[in-house]
């Protein structure tokens, strides 16, 4: 009886002995968790990525492999959903084409209205070359106008300002003169 108390025992300590393991194990990953700095913590989060990424690939491989069985079923009962499966595949396909067609004449269209806009756009950056040329023409008269219009007014100051000093200079003459005034 006590060799079988001792084996209960023994057999709680073993079955205890994992539950002491991962809390030892959890405690040490929060204290790590605490203490790692960023990066490791990175490292976790992809080592915990990873761990998803096999799941999902085992998950993947499972449903290959009852596909394969589904496929080994008997082909006379899988026949009607294959033709089923062929004729939407065909239907598809067509319309994938139709598609393709009316996405290339669509394209074409939109080629031509580009080439034509830009056509226009050439057209109207020669006439807007044209005025600028036009204006840059008619500034080059006016300024030359305005010199002209310049050196008259000035030559008429000067030849007013040499009247005027004449003048002055004659009644300078005449007030200064030894000769008597009539």
């Amino acid at each position: 009886m006590a060799d079988s108390w001792q084996q209960i025992s023994q057999l709680q300590q073993v079955m205890q002995q994992p539950l002491q393991i991962i809390q030892q194990q959890r405690l040490q990953l929060q204290q790590l968790e605490q203490e790692l700095p960023q990066q490791t913590l990175l490292q976790l989060q992809q080592m915990q990525q990873q761990l998803q990424e096999m799941q999902q690939l085992k998950q993947k491989l499972l449903q290959q492999e009852l596909q394969q069985l589904e496929q080994k079923l008997d082909q006379r009962e899988l026949q009607p959903l294959q033709q089923l499966q062929k004729q939407q595949l065909e239907y598809k396909l067509l319309q994938k084409f139709k598609q393709e067609e009316e996405l290339q004449q669509l394209e074409d269209k939109l080629q031509q209205i580009m080439l034509q806009q830009i056509q226009q756009m050439q057209q109207q950056q020669q006439e807007m070359q044209q005025l600028q040329q036009i204006l840059h023409q008619k500034m080059l008269v006016n300024s030359q106008q305005q010199e002209q219009i310049q050196q008259e007014f000035q030559d008429r100051s000067r030849y007013r300002q040499a009247m005027q000093s004449s003048a002055v200079q004659q009644q300078n003459w005449r007030d200064n003169s030894p000769y008597p005034k009539e």
